[in-house]
């Protein structure tokens, strides 16, 4: 909160948050936080607030939103992570001057949705084809599980909801190198920070029980004091 009211007080007009799953971390915002960030968000009125509520259907966390709290603001909530990216659809609200807003920009565009997405997406909610507390269950076992064997190396990671794991690396570059020469596949931090640390992010939506244990180890390997210079493909 206290580096929300920095940028605000320096001129910073509009604040995005993602309110659960964020990527790459997998934090979300939490009651305390959202009371901080409500009484931030207070004192600069003028303040255009997009809330990014992508996670819906696939974690557990209960929502602590913002919205309102501002003049300007636009909550959206995607249908891509519980039923699919190729949907491309999400449902978006807010005040009537930034929805108005919206509205002339799509025309700008091609000025419509496919209304065949938008009947598949409404039936799929409304039948509950996506049972998201399964869905955050299996996600949680399996950041559990890896950060847990991450943690028996020595290793810190981090990731409270959603599908993505966080590790803290003094080296992107040969983390990546190295982990790919082992057969690991892995984000570098870099597209997801400004000012950050650099880590590196790890998927865990399709990682299998048998591979946890091999990927933790080939993680401390490629992170540790021992790891050498990355490896050239040149």
């Amino acid at each position: 909160p206290e580096d929300v009211r920095r940028v605000l007080a320096a001129g910073a007009r509009a604040l995005v948050v993602t309110d659960r799953a964020q990527n790459p971390t997998g934090a979300a915002v939490g009651p305390a936080r959202a009371r901080a960030l409500r009484s931030v968000l207070r004192d600069h009125p003028g303040t255009l607030l997009i809330e990014d509520d992508h996670g819906h259907g696939i974690v557990d966390l209960p929502l602590h939103p913002l919205a309102g709290t501002t003049r300007s603001w636009a909550f959206v909530r995607s249908a891509a992570k519980a039923c699919g990216p190729d949907l491309r659809l999400a449902v978006l609200t807010g005040d009537p001057v930034t929805l108005d807003r919206v509205r002339g920009r799509q025309r700008l565009g091609p000025g419509w949705v496919s209304r065949i997405t938008q009947r598949a997406v409404a039936r799929l909610w409304a039948d509950g084809a996506v049972d998201g507390h399964a869905v955050a269950g299996v996600y949680g076992r399996r950041r559990d599980a890896l950060l847990g064997a991450l943690a028996e190396h020595g290793v810190t990671g981090q990731g409270r909801s959603g599908m993505n794991v966080w590790i803290p690396v003094p080296d992107e570059t040969g983390a990546v190198a190295r982990l790919l020469h082992a057969g690991w596949a892995v984000a570098p931090g870099a597209r997801f920070r400004l000012a950050a640390p650099p880590g590196i992010r790890i998927t865990v939506s399709t990682l299998g029980e048998e591979d946890t244990g091999p990927l933790a180890a080939a993680v401390a390997a490629a992170v540790g004091p021992g790891a050498g210079p990355p490896r050239s493909y040149v």
